[in-house]
């Protein structure tokens, strides 16, 4: 029912427009809004530039990322706005200095009201210079609505009112947030195309109390204590095989119809490298990034990588179509199978590879050694966003990877 909706929101944007010559949208600097949960606004920026065909194209910002988005069509007074890799798009209707419309995520059933007006560079308006500052690292509990928990490691830098960082979790980060100090609170964002992520809390030196609005859907609150020594639980230790069980198997299909499996001649005598993903995923695309650049890297006939893909889309031509879309965006030289369609149920997705004890995580990464057996699993991914941790991560990575290879 609601994906009949998307279908004639789109139709009556584009075929609704006044015939008209198009309105030229304002080029320079943008500030826009979603509305997420309590009616609350998630602020980014992002620079839109025109090209002499016409054609315009949108850096997105959230804190040291850039997103470049050039899958832009304009009709008259309308625009989609796609967002590259990821499924969701931004739908409305312009002026030369503002946009209104909708932000949508078809396969997740989810909408969020958004606006844009030019000329805006402050994401979050500054009141001066705080009495305190957040730097360092923090013990952090979120709550959700049924009163489970789970804990957190927040890792902040603050230059006069300006923050950065991430909460890493023992299933990946929170990504590139962006916010500012006042003085008494503090509010950081997040908008990739895929997360929609705000933070506000109330602060002192030592600590913070707040909410954690994903979307319109998810409503969390947190307390945080700053703890320099505070450190999460190992992820190579949350996910292993059962016992009983050294090798990993399955029999999943590729783009073309193709099924693979782990027996297949070609993955005899290497090192194999299976990533639990999916293409709706940020912290799997971190990873995905991450995995392309190592091989391009490390060019090794010894090495290979398979992602097994668990997808929101409702069919497997939908599925595979994002499959395709992430690959060709991100120059994916590797297979990526389908593992699941329409839904990401992790508890599924753990049936289909039974010798696990569960998939806490997308993603989940299992390093298997040239004798087929399973050598390490990782948990989740801490990506650029985490600074240090990413730098570990990828020093260990590499280690272990030669380690296997002269086995």
């Amino acid at each position: 029912m609601k994906h009949t909706f998307y279908i004639f929101f789109l139709c009556l944007l584009f075929n609704s427009c006044k015939d008209s010559n198009a309105v030229n949208l304002a080029e320079g600097m943008w500030r826009a809004e979603l509305e997420v949960g309590d009616n609350q606004s998630l602020p980014f920026n992002f620079k839109l530039k025109e090209s002499e065909n016409g054609k315009y194209t949108i850096e997105l910002y959230n804190s040291d990322e850039t997103i470049f988005i050039d899958e832009i069509k304009v009709k008259a007074d309308s625009i989609i706005i796609g967002m590259p890799v990821f499924e969701g798009y931004m739908a409305g209707r312009f002026r030369d200095k503002e946009i209104k419309g909708k932000f949508i995520k078809e396969n997740e059933e989810r909408i969020l009201p958004f606006r844009a007006v030019h000329g805006i560079t402050e994401r979050f308006k500054s009141e001066g210079i705080p009495n305190t500052n957040i730097s360092g690292d923090w013990e952090v509990e979120f709550t959700l609505d049924n009163g489970e928990s789970y804990m957190a490691k927040g890792i902040f830098k603050q230059v006069d009112d300006k923050v950065s960082g991430t909460f890493r979790t023992v299933t990946g980060d929170y990504r590139y947030l962006d916010g500012i100090n006042t003085v008494d609170s503090v509010k950081f964002s997040t908008f990739d195309g895929s997360r929609a992520y705000l933070f506000k809390a109330k602060t002192t030196d030592s600590t913070m109390t707040g909410v954690f609005y994903s979307g319109n859907h998810s409503k969390e609150f947190f307390k945080a204590k700053r703890n320099e020594n505070y450190e999460l639980p190992n992820s190579e230790t949350l996910t292993y095989m059962k016992q009983g069980y050294e090798k990993l198997s399955f029999s999943f299909p590729d783009s073309n119809g193709n099924i693979v499996s782990l027996s297949d001649p070609v993955y005899k005598d290497r090192v194999v490298i299976v990533q639990i993903m999916g293409t709706w995923c940020p912290n799997c695309l971190d990873e995905t990034k991450f995995l392309v650049d190592y091989l391009e890297k490390n060019s090794n006939e010894e090495i290979t990588v398979i992602a097994l893909a668990f997808e929101y889309a409702k069919t497997k031509e939908a599925a595979f179509k994002s499959i395709d879309r992430l690959k060709e965006r991100i120059g994916v030289q590797y297979p990526i199978l389908l593992a699941q369609y329409g839904g990401i149920d992790k508890e599924m997705a753990q049936k289909k590879l039974p010798m696990l004890n569960h998939v806490l995580s997308f993603p989940t990464t299992i390093v298997i050694g040239k004798n087929g057996e399973v050598q390490k699993i990782y948990t989740g991914f801490n990506g650029p966003a985490t600074g240090s941790p990413y730098d570990s991560f990828k020093k260990d990575f590499h280690s272990f990877i030669l380690q296997l290879l002269e086995v």
